[in-house]
């Protein structure tokens, strides 16, 4: 009987390992990788080669190229077989994310020695071509790439410059930007050069993160550092010397909007005197040219009987006529208005 009750128990137990759990699916975001007595289906035992690893690394990081199973089911597996199921959507995760310790912020020294904190997210996903690394490289990647990712990280904040602060900070450039080059001379000090060039960061943090494919298996879709915030004094400080320099650049505006239009003006009021001037003389030189030419054309008796009729009007508005006589000259009327 108990030899009976042990047959059915193996047979029971059989049936359980063979069939029941020798059959699993694998979902549309999954990869599945199969291990035979603990090693690997491979399609090539050649290393992937990666253009992100440099010669050095790309001897160290030699993996072979598993051979993957994609969505899809039921499969079956034999008993002896192990089925490793991968996630590759696209995940985030906090920087602060550490499974040795509990973290509110990464820490990092900028090339000031200012201690600021720095915050944001990471999007990455398990890479398809690179499961040997992910299953069987390391123990934890997903704590290998955050840990590269941080050291990468503290060593940009610790040495980065911006761009176009030096130029601007110097005032080399304040002539010719103008009010822009001024609205940015909070430059210069690093913790606002950082905030003011997140997405470069960002950018840069993508390029050097590359190679975390070829090291772990994890590909880094995008880098999300949203926050840098310093110490409270340390912030207190740097508001006080924004505030200041920013005063000095709303001043370096107005002072330059005020000689701008004082220039505008200057040039505006010199043409409305021209423009007068001219008006005053134009009808001046129309008469000397009516003049010449009637000299010209009917000689000196003319031009005297065209000053004659001329006076006529105006005698004829006067209301006194004064006449005085000067030896050796002819009498001369004045006639007052």
């Amino acid at each position: 009987m108990m030899m009976f009750a042990f047959i059915i128990g193996l047979l029971l137990y059989v049936i359980f390992k063979v069939f029941v759990r020798a059959f699993y699916v694998v979902k549309p975001n999954e990869r599945a990788v199969i291990t035979s007595f603990g090693r690997a289906q491979r399609i090539s035992e050649d290393a992937v080669q990666d253009p992100n690893l440099n010669a050095d690394e790309q001897q160290r990081y030699r993996y072979p190229l598993l051979r993957t199973i994609g969505p899809g089911g039921p499969y079956f597996k034999w008993p002896w077989q192990e089925v490793h199921k991968v996630d590759i959507a696209t995940q985030s995760i906090d920087l602060t994310w550490d499974p040795t310790k509990h973290q509110k912020t990464i820490e990092a020294v900028t090339k000031d020695n200012l201690t600021t904190g720095v915050d944001g997210q990471i999007r990455y996903r398990v890479s398809a071509s690179h499961l040997y690394a992910y299953c069987f490289g390391v123990d934890s990647p997903l704590e290998h790439v955050m840990g590269y990712f941080i050291s990468v990280l503290r060593e940009r904040v610790a040495n980065f410059v911006d761009p176009k602060g030096q130029s601007l900070v110097d005032g080399t450039e304040l002539a010719e930007q103008g009010g822009s080059a001024a609205a940015e001379l909070s430059e210069g000090v690093s913790i606002n050069d950082l905030r003011k060039n997140l997405p470069l960061l960002n950018d840069y943090m993508e390029q050097q993160c590359r190679s975390t494919g070829a090291r772990y298996g994890i590909e880094l879709d995008a880098a999300l550092i949203t926050q840098i915030d310093p110490p409270p004094a340390v912030d207190r400080a740097l508001s006080a010397i924004n505030s200041t320099r920013n005063q000095v650049a709303a001043d370096i505006s107005t002072a330059r909007a005020d000689a701008e239009q004082q220039i505008t003006m200057s040039k505006r009021a010199v043409d409305i005197a021209s423009n007068n001037a001219q008006a005053e003389v134009a009808p001046l030189l129309e008469l000397a040219g009516t003049l010449a030419e009637i000299k010209a054309s009917g000689g000196p008796q003319a031009l005297a009987a065209y000053v004659r009729n001329m006076r006529i009007p105006l005698l004829g508005r006067a209301r006194r006529i004064v006449q005085s006589a000067v030896t050796g000259t002819r009498p001369a009327a004045v006639a007052d208005h």
